[in-house]
């Protein structure tokens, strides 16, 4: 009998007749090869096509002997024979696969070596750890095929006349605004010759929050009257950066600018240095004042404080300050601090100069850009050696690809690592963000997948490489990256520098001892990241909601001069295109991207309650010429 659920053998009818018997049994040998159904009982004979099926008590009685004889026979007759082959076969398959694991060692320590290795400019033991780890992963590719057309496409235009418009803002009207936030006009505010009394800012994150906050600083010394001490900064367990003021700025350049609207001093006088300011109810954190504050908000909550004890001190001070409705006069202020006041101190200054002319040639026209973030290090000559790029390229593209591992965990998408992925990021949130832990408890999570369509994943080192490939930009460009440290390390930019191989970074342009003054200084590594941006021919964001990139846009659009072409993905609209990555054509995605890129860089004008510092377009900020 056969297995349980098997097709029955068919019963022969005359079990003496040889002949019968074996031609039913070549019949049901055709029935189930045509089935493509292997017989449950029976024997494959080496070197024969005869299959037995039926009975096989029956069967052997009459037949079995000789068959048997004969089948053990060959079977020995050939394993004696082809022994050895069988055996030198095995061994040459081992030494073949000894031989392949050896040559793929070999060529990726030569990639390792001889590849981009950016150090990292800071963050936690625990993304220290996730990095290293994600570093001995295979790469994860979302989008295979998509990436081959991209490829295809590349190549295919490598020794063709450079196609890329994007290279050049696409609409004009981007050059009829002029930085005018300098300008004294009568209506400008002044300052009175007496004052309400201190005031004390410790902000807190990272360069750029803290850049917004010092300007934000700026406008409510100058709401209530009062003078500014110069900005202190928190030290942050994330950041672990100790710089200071003066370690980033100009001190001296920043009271001079803001001198006649606010009176800036460096210190307390000593009468009121030695105050207990929260024991006097003087402390102010974000507990006390709403998101986005208002000007009146200041007027009732800390206008009081600083009449009745001469000095407030904001703790923290972040996003506490709204951006409408608002007087246009201190609307200027905040402009007037950010792209006048607030120059990089020379040493930074220095050292930003050597990461552009390390990709310029030396002779490159330099822009206004170059002239307030530089200073007078961009017209030095630099010496002989590592900085002559005489036969490098004249243009380079800046991206800021945030893809750190804070920033992905948060996010709550999937990028292609699965559970291994998904247990990672998990285990990072419960560290890093248990605020966010909590409230997902408490309420109803959005689905991976729902977030993606709404446009909320940070892009990918794959989406961001593809974006580039879909707009022109040809395989030799160069490519500036910005921050570095990206989750799952050199694996996940595999499929990057595949498209785009001449990809810097501030650690690989510059020497370890022009780097040493610049290492556990997060800030300040930062600050090379922006002159590198905002001084570059086109920059190119992944986030538009990060400080970085709404910083660095705004300053190309205040000094481009209509020249400093900035390109937004529509996370939303990227993520419908994307959606089609098995069956879309390349020309389609090129059309559908380039448009999606043009739609971003129309020259709109400031919209009511939008950052002043990203969108710098207004009449309190910049001047139309008509």
């Amino acid at each position: 009998m056969g297995k349980p659920g098997s097709p029955r053998s068919p019963r022969p009818e005359t079990q003496n007749d040889d002949v019968s018997s074996l031609s039913r049994m070549k019949e049901y040998k055709l029935r189930s090869s045509e089935t493509g159904n292997d017989p449950p009982i029976g024997r494959r004979m080496f070197g024969g096509a005869v299959l037995f099926h039926g009975s096989k008590n029956d069967f052997s009685a009459k037949h079995g002997t000789y068959y048997k004889g004969n089948y053990v026979g060959k079977k020995h007759i050939w394993l004696r024979k082809h022994l050895k082959s069988i055996a030198l076969m095995f061994v040459f398959m081992g030494l073949l696969f000894m031989l392949d694991s050896l040559m793929v060692f070999i060529f990726d320590s030569a990639n390792l070596q001889s590849s981009l290795t950016p150090r990292r400019s800071s963050g936690t033991k625990e993304e220290d750890r996730v990095g290293n780890k994600e570093n001995t992963k295979s790469a994860v590719h979302m989008y295979d095929r998509l990436l081959n057309l991209a490829s295809s496409a590349l190549a295919e235009k490598e020794f063709k006349q450079e196609s890329a418009s994007f290279w050049e803002e696409p609409y004009k009207q981007a050059s009829a605004w002029r930085p005018c936030a300098d300008k004294k006009l009568p209506t400008s505010l002044g300052r009175y010759d007496e004052n309400n009394g201190y005031i004390l800012v410790s902000a807190n994150g990272g360069l750029n929050q803290q850049r917004v906050a010092i300007c934000n600083a700026v406008v409510v010394a100058s709401l209530l009257n009062a003078t500014l001490v110069l900005p202190r900064f928190l030290y942050s367990n994330v950041w672990k950066d100790p710089s200071q003021f003066g370690d980033i700025y100009q001190e001296k350049h920043f009271m001079k600018i803001m001198k006649d609207e606010v009176d800036i001093v460096k210190d307390l006088p000593p009468d009121l240095k030695s105050i207990d300011i929260e024991a006097i109810g003087s402390l102010i954190t974000d507990a006390d004042l709403v998101k986005e504050a208002k000007p009146v908000d200041y007027i009732r909550t800390v206008l009081p404080l600083l009449l009745r004890n001469r000095v407030v001190h904001f703790l923290g001070f972040g996003n506490r300050l709204g951006f409408d409705p608002f007087p246009s006069e201190l609307q200027k202020l905040r402009c007037k601090c950010n792209f006048h006041a607030l120059k990089f101190v020379p040493k930074i200054q220095q050292v930003g100069s050597l990461l552009v002319r390390r990709i310029r040639k030396h002779n490159a026209a330099r822009s206004t850009l170059d002239k307030q973030l530089l200073g007078n290090f961009k017209s030095r000559v630099p010496p002989k050696g590592r900085d002559v790029a005489s036969n490098g390229p004249s243009k380079y593209l800046a991206l800021h690809l945030r893809f750190e591992v804070d920033m992905v965990a948060y996010s709550l998408c999937e990028f292609g690592g699965g559970e291994t992925e998904r247990k990672e990021l998990q285990a990072y949130r419960e560290l890093h963000f248990p605020l966010l832990i909590k409230r997902l408890k408490n309420s109803k999570q959005v689905s991976p997948k729902e977030l993606r369509k709404l446009g909320r994943c940070p892009l990918t080192p794959e989406e961001a490489g593809l974006v580039l490939a879909g707009l022109g930009f040809k395989r030799g460009t160069y490519i500036y990256l910005a921050g570095s440290h990206i989750y799952g390390g050199k694996s996940r930019m595999n499929s990057f520098t595949s498209l785009y191989p001449n990809l810097v970074t501030k650690e690989t342009l510059l020497t370890p001892t022009e780097l040493a003054p610049f290492q556990n200084f997060s800030s300040q590594l930062a600050a090379l990241d922006f002159i590198a941006c905002a001084t570059a021919d086109v920059f190119a964001m992944t986030d538009s909601g990060s400080q970085l990139s709404s910083l660095v846009s705004g300053f190309r659009t205040y000094y481009g001069g209509g020249n400093a072409p900035t390109l937004r993905p529509n996370k939303k609209r990227l993520a419908a295109i994307l959606s089609e990555s098995d069956t879309i054509e390349w020309n389609s995605f090129e059309d559908r991207v380039k448009k999606m890129i043009e739609e971003g860089q129309r020259a709109r004008v400031r919209g009511f309650g939008r950052s002043i510092y990203r969108q710098p377009r207004c009449p309190q900020c910049m001047c139309k010429i008509h």
